[in-house]
């Protein structure tokens, strides 16, 4: 997992003023290497060490302007958050937004954490937590495999199962090749049993489809009814009078 700093607490590591950081950013010396969906900054390992790169030319002696140039000719360590394209920046999600987004509380999320089902992305020195877009959708599956009725550990199998998967998509070799086929095996035999759970689910859809639709239109035929029963009593009560 990857290391961030909120604002705060970069400004506290990198030991400067909030108007020295913004002026570095404001001449494309340093860029955060993200924002969350409520426009929050954060920082990380890469962008500590492009701050001691100016903090050292700095103290040689060089003025803001002169480092400007230095970093143009030369440059600063190289890394996917130290880039001068603010719109190249990574987009995360808090908790509070990933569970709203989810329709969960946030004390749900945390407790999928707990669990090992899913993990932050990212996550400051402080604890403050941080989560990719693409986990809206992962969320939502794990609320549907409850749906099917498994239980959060069966769901914590599964959520492994795929992290195992990732891994030898990226790297067959990373497991011994016996262990590779049977992490394999365990996933189709998985797959065949949630393709059977979802048949069942969906022929217990269409029953109660079928048994909702009949039962609204006896409702309303009955409300009908009754509605034209009061209304003739209302009617002959009338008369009588």
């Amino acid at each position: 997992m990857r290391r961030i700093f909120t604002l705060d607490e970069f400004l506290q590591q990198v030991g400067i003023s909030k108007e020295t950081l913004e002026q570095w950013e404001k001449m494309k010396m340093i860029v955060p290497a993200g924002v969350t969906d409520g426009e929050m900054t954060f920082y990380s390992d890469e962008q500590m060490e492009v701050a001691g790169r100016i903090q050292q030319l700095a103290g040689l002696g060089y003025d803001l302007a002169a480092v400007q140039k230095i970093i143009k000719k030369v440059g600063l360590p190289k890394s996917e958050g130290n880039r001068s394209n603010v719109s190249s920046q990574q987009k995360f999600l808090t908790v509070g937004s990933l569970a709203e987004q989810v329709g969960v509380s946030p004390r749900t999320i945390k407790h999928w954490e707990d669990k090992g089902i899913i993990e932050p992305d990212t996550r400051s020195d402080g604890g403050f937590r941080m989560y990719a877009e693409h986990y809206v959708f992962f969320c939502k599956l794990i609320k549907d495999l409850q749906l099917f009725g498994y239980s959060l550990d069966e769901i914590k199998m599964i959520s492994d199962l795929f992290r195992d998967f990732l891994s030898i998509q990226d790297n067959m070799d990373v497991y011994a090749a016996a262990d590779t086929e049977q992490k394999m095996d365990i996933m189709l035999s998985e797959i065949e049993a949630l393709f059977a759970k979802i048949a069942l689910f969906k022929e217990g859809i269409e029953r109660w489809e079928s048994l909702v639709k009949k039962k609204k239109k006896e409702i309303v035929s009955l409300k009908n009814q009754l509605k034209k029963k009061n209304g003739q009593k209302e009617a002959g009560g009338g008369d009588n009078a």
